[in-house]
């Protein structure tokens, strides 16, 4: 009976569930850089992000004082760990080995041998004994604290604020614009052939786009970087876009074609009959009507251009006249601060800005031009 029109499944809730489910899994990742962008480096060494709200314990290391006051036959020497260091948050353990800054309890006198002894309170002031007077360098100390979660948009300021940052937001939009537009242009065209269009040998071309849809880029990257260093555009804006667009191509025709086979025949043939060209049917007619599949496509090749490395390294020259933020996010900041993560995550979320804005503006033609050609 669950197959009666009109009538729901009673397997709906699973479904709904199982959405849910996936979209939630889908955006972790985001939700993971996003939160990891307003965290410093400790905290995000300390814990995950999921623990981002809650306090976490990190291990610091600070300095005796080598100002020392004899006591008989022993120096004593008192401070706070927390004004010899950076640390803040609630003292829980210390020690005086790296392998172990936990190793002795807040509150307890440990004995460090040789006749040194060290005992730290909870608010940080601590007390060294020692029968030696300290020297010019004072007893190491390890010890963790409770830190306390802690926000900033100092990240954000580093990455907008480092030095060829604009200029390279400025050279992904002169890539990724003429890249997009360029290829979508041409795929019309060819796609209304292949649809809507007798000629010989079409079959073989349609069959031949197809193909192309499965050969990988990296096979053409040092072929087409010699011809274009042969044609005079090597390594230039000029080159990049023509790399982008022959790329895009085949998923651009493939795609575009599939829509325009499924456009109802009777408007086109009624176009023809009433003497209009076949620049006109595909200029007033097919090319209105194919919008869904234009935005899909320019949905995909925004993203992949705007976040593409490796064709950049490859047709762009060198030098920050002409680095886009893929390559100076993996370049400067990656090379330059390989263990500062929360540069990294706010650099990159800095980086999907634009196409996460892009998507969601034009998301609601995706579906409508993926599916172009599937349901007749």
């Amino acid at each position: 009976m669950d197959n009666i029109a009109g009538r729901k499944s009673s397997l709906n809730w699973a479904v709904n569930l199982s959405v849910i489910f996936l979209v939630l899994l889908w955006i972790i990742p985001t939700v993971g850089l996003l939160v990891s962008s307003f965290r410093d480096r400790d905290q995000i060494s300390a814990s995950g992000w999921w623990l981002a709200p809650f306090s976490a314990e990190q291990a610091y290391r600070a300095r005796t004082s080598t100002e020392a006051t004899p006591e008989g036959d022993i120096f004593v020497v008192t401070g706070n760990v927390f004004e010899e260091s950076e640390a803040t948050g609630t003292l829980s353990a210390f020690g005086v080995r790296s392998i172990a800054p936990g190793e002795f309890t807040v509150g307890t006198v440990a004995d460090l041998g040789d006749g040194e002894s060290l005992s730290i309170a909870e608010n940080g002031d601590y007390e060294f004994r020692t029968p030696e007077e300290p020297g010019r360098r004072g007893q190491r100390i390890y010890f963790t604290a409770e830190t306390p979660p802690e926000f900033t948009l100092e990240n954000y300021e580093t990455v907008l604020g480092a030095g060829g940052m604009a200029q390279a937001f400025i050279n992904t939009l002169t890539v990724t614009i003429p890249a997009t537009i360029i290829p979508i242009l041409i795929a019309a065209f060819a796609a209304y052939a292949l649809a809507w269009m007798q000629f010989p040998m079409r079959g073989l071309l349609i069959a031949l786009v197809v193909g192309l849809l499965v050969v990988p880029l990296q096979l053409a990257l040092v072929p087409l970087l010699r011809l274009h260093t042969e044609w005079g555009i090597g390594r230039s804006f000029l080159g990049v876009w023509m790399a982008h667009t022959g790329f895009g191509l085949p998923l651009a025709i493939y795609l575009l074609r599939n829509y325009m086979v499924g456009l109802p025949r009777d408007i086109i043939e009624s176009a023809k009959v009433d003497g209009a060209t076949d620049f006109q049917v595909f200029t007033k007619i097919v090319l209105p009507l194919s919008f869904p599949a234009l935005a899909s496509f320019a949905i995909f090749q925004f993203l992949w251009t705007w976040n593409d490395l490796l064709v950049a390294k490859v047709f762009l020259p060198d030098g920050d006249q002409a680095m886009v933020m893929t390559r100076k996010i993996a370049d400067d900041l990656l090379g330059s601060r390989g263990g500062d993560w929360g540069i990294l995550a706010s650099a990159a979320f800095v980086s999907i800005a634009v196409p996460l804005l892009v998507f969601f503006t034009m998301q609601r033609y995706l579906v409508r031009g993926l599916l172009a050609g599937s349901v007749k």
